[in-house]
């Protein structure tokens, strides 16, 4: 029962280091892909807001600007 359980604790570990070699490299894949665009004149820190506020759900996306909206307003930042 021991090697199996030992077995089984292993290969998770191996799984984990995979993914974690796999991660790093879409890390470093991403990474390229903002070094590309600020190549070609797009900036990075707007790039990675757009990637953000595209994953959000489009209320919450709506929510969130008229929020923030009316937070620049009492701060008159507009």
């Amino acid at each position: 029962m021991a090697e199996t359980t030992d077995d089984r604790l292993r290969l998770l570990i191996e799984r984990v280091e995979r993914l974690e070699e796999e991660k790093k490299g879409i890390s470093d894949d991403i990474r390229d892909a903002y070094s590309e665009g600020k190549g070609v004149g797009y900036d990075p820190k707007i790039m990675r807001q757009i990637v953000r506020l595209r994953k959000m759900h489009p209320d919450d996306r709506r929510e969130m600007d008229a929020i923030l909206e009316t937070y620049r307003a009492a701060l008159g930042l507009d």
